[in-house]
Parts: C-alpha cells; structure tokens; sequence
C-alpha cells in the first residue's frame, strides 16, 4: 500500500516471522492490526467479511483446512469468529515444520473455549499494537532514540515542534490511524467520539456474550479516566462512581466491566515495580490505571483541546497516559517492559522502563514548567539513592519526559535528562 505509514512494530513482525510458525497481531480495534499485517502477508482470509462471515464460520466447522490454504504468511483476520482456528494453525505449523506460515489479528483476548486445547507455546508468538506514538504519527522529531539512551546517556540532543495547543488536540485526537490520518480536525476528534460509543454500546457486551448496559459501561469509564495514572481500587471506583454519577451499581459489576475492557484492549494498567532497595520500605504492588490511549478518557469525560487548556491539571493527567502508550511502544521495540513503583511512603516515579537484560531507566512525566521539573528531579533522585546498587545495577538514566519546552538537554547539577516526548523515538 503506498500510502501505509510504517510502524514500530513491523520490524517486530519481520523477527517474530522469522522465528515462529505463527504471529497473533493483538490490539484495539481500530489500531492498525490488519493493515500492519497486510504489509507482510502472502495471502489473507477476512473472516468478518459479511459476504462470506457465514461461510467462513462454516468451513471452519466442516473443512477447516481449506481455510489454511494460501501463500505464506497467510493472514487470518479476526480469526476468533471461529476459535477453532487457533489449534488447526498450531497444528498446521507442526506439519510443515516452518516458520512464518500464519499472521492472525484479533481485537480481543482469545476466549477460553472447548474449541482451544493447547496454548499454542513454541508455535505461535504475540505481538501487541497499540495506537500510533508520536513518532509514527510524525509528530516527534525522533531526535532522541530510546535504544540509544540505553548505550550511552552521557549525551542528549533533540527539539520538539510541538506546542501546548498542538498537544491538547493530540491527546484528544489519540492515535488511531484513521484520526490520524484526517485533514480534518473537527472529523478526527469525531471518530474518537464514535469509537468511545462503540465500545459502550456493542463491543463491552460482545466480547464475552455478557449483556452489560451502555449508560453503566459510559458511567465507569467516566470513573475511570478520572482515576488516570492512580493505584486505584475497584472500591475506589466504585465510592467514586456513587459520588459523581449516584450509582448503585455493586463491586462485582465494576470488576466485570473492567474486565470486558481489557478483554478488548481498551484498558492497560501498569504493573507495580518492586527493586532491590537499601531499606525495608514496603512497595505498593496494585497496578497503575490507564487507558490504552488518552482520548479514550477525553472522550468518556466529554472534554476537547479547549478544555484541557483550561485545565492543566486534567491535561497533566492525561498527558501522562499518551506518554505511558510512548513509552510502551518504544520500549517493547528495544525489548523491554513498563512498570511504576510506588511505595509505602508515598514516593513514586511514573515509568521505569526494564529491559530484559536487567537494565532500566527512571522516567518521571510532567507538563512542563520549572517547579515541575525540579519536582520530578527530587523524586528521580530519592529513589535512585534507595536502590541497592550492591544487588542490581544502578540506573542506566534518570529522565524527566515533558509536554513543553523545546530543547532536550542533560541537568549538569545531578545529570538528569529532561526530554520533551516531541523529540522521542525508540
């Protein structure tokens, strides 16, 4: 496709290929998984395709094989219409005992069924795609690469083009491909409205056969982007929920609605960090809320660009969930991980960013401003000096990742770098 917009992840695809029978293509809808998948595909099965949906599901039933055949990697896509897929692509695998024969996407969590026995291992890998970052979106410069970071940190130089108002819309718009890719500024906020209604009318109730209420499903996650970058429990949400929106749904409720979210992708919390440290300070292990892009709670709260400059500290909360989507877009690519830690006594630092070879790096995420900086920097350095450097490495660099202000730079007082996200890459 001429005009596809290459992605993170495809390089991922390309080494996932090379090493496994099959590659499962998992994410929101609206992502971009089928169109990532067609750029590395030999033939394709679209078993939504209405035309043929009936008939899909039906050879999958009758004469599984057939739907198998095709030039590898064959793309099966939203292959879990019918989950007896999964084990005839695991065992198809098996017999022709090569690698990069399947690509399925889905835009849920395969279910659990009598249709799947094995969990596919040492078959069928998985790759996850999340909605754009800046910098497939083309609205960071790049200049500063994480990977590279990871090398050295002695140095670091890169601009960001960006600008308060530009930032506002963008965490409004998210980075859905097709928002994205929008002249229009009025449509692409639009589409991010729509796909809110989709979630709340149809797919929270479609993913497990669960009939859950829309006005519910709208009313929680309005809770929810309130509770953005919190530890918050599903009590917490629940004494929220009665207070801003006179609920009575019960406990359970909000567990099982919550639960259809990250089902289909619209939910990704962070898990908690637990280091070496120095002392015995109890560290907190409930996971960090977030959505998988900040326009998702922009549009559960009903808020635009405009109202998020009016503000700043909503803005500051959910500028922290397009960093996190970032950064966890970045870091998978240079095989690594994000977490949060928090501990007992309050402190906390929003991403630490582990790769698999035991190295890390701090990162505190703020708008922009000096005393925020310096607040960040005061953090970053508390608990780089609770680490036990004796147990595990010391951090490879402290980061203050930031909204504004144009210019990356190296702090000379304690060597913190301060890095607008407009100027980050992988």
């Amino acid at each position: 496709m001429n005009d596809y917009k290459p992605r993170v992840a495809d390089s991922r695809l390309t080494d996932l290929l090379d090493a496994m029978g099959a590659v499962l293509i998992e994410g929101p809808k609206y992502c971009g998984k089928t169109t990532l998948a067609e750029q590395h595909s030999g033939s394709i099965l679209y078993m939504a395709d209405p035309e043929i949906r009936e008939q899909n599901i039906t050879m999958a039933q009758t004469n599984i094989s057939r739907l198998l055949q095709g030039t590898a990697p064959r793309l099966i896509d939203e292959w879990q219409i019918a989950p007896q897929l999964w084990d005839a692509v695991r065992n198809e695998v098996d017999k022709r005992k090569d690698d990069g024969q399947f690509i399925l996407t889905g835009s849920a969590v395969p279910p659990k069924t009598e249709e799947i026995f094995h969990t596919g291992t040492g078959r069928i890998a998985w790759l996850r795609l999340r909605t754009m970052s800046l910098w497939e979106s083309m609205e960071s410069t790049g200049d500063v690469s994480l990977g590279a970071l990871f090398r050295s940190a002695d140095t670091v130089d890169g601009a960001s083009n960006l600008d308060i108002e530009q930032l506002a819309y963008i965490i409004c718009r998210g980075g859905w491909p097709k928002a994205v890719l929008k002249k229009s500024r009025k449509a692409a906020l639009i589409q991010t409205e729509e796909y809110f209604e989709t979630v709340t009318r149809f797919d929270i109730s479609r993913v497990d056969d669960v009939e859950r209420d829309p006005e519910t499903a709208r009313r929680l996650m309005r809770s929810y982007a309130r509770n953005q970058g919190s530890q918050a429990s599903a009590g917490t949400i629940l004494a929220d929920l009665k207070a801003h929106e006179g609920d009575t749904v019960n406990e359970n409720t909000v567990y099982s609605y919550i639960k259809a979210l990250k089902k289909i992708f619209v939910i990704e919390d962070s898990l908690a960090w637990n280091p070496n440290l120095r002392s015995k300070t109890a560290v907190r292990t409930s996971d960090t809320r977030y959505f998988t892009d900040p326009s998702i709670a922009t549009a559960a709260l009903g808020l635009g660009p405009e109202d998020l400059l009016n503000d700043l500290n909503t803005f500051g909360l959910l500028f922290e969930t397009l960093c996190i989507r970032d950064l966890r877009v970045y870091a998978e690519a240079i095989g690594g991980k994000i977490y949060h830690y928090r501990d007992k006594n309050n402190l906390e630092c929003d991403a630490v960013i582990h790769l698999k070879n035991g190295r890390y790096g701090l990162v505190e995420i703020k708008l922009g401003g000096h005393d925020l900086i310096e607040e960040g920097a005061a953090t970053l350095s508390a608990l780089a000096n609770k680490i036990d450097t004796v147990k595990m490495p010391a951090p490879a660099f402290m980061m203050i990742l930031t909204g504004t202000g144009q210019y990356a730079y190296k702090r000379p007082k304690d060597g913190i770098l301060v890095v607008p996200v407009g100027c980050l890459r992988d």
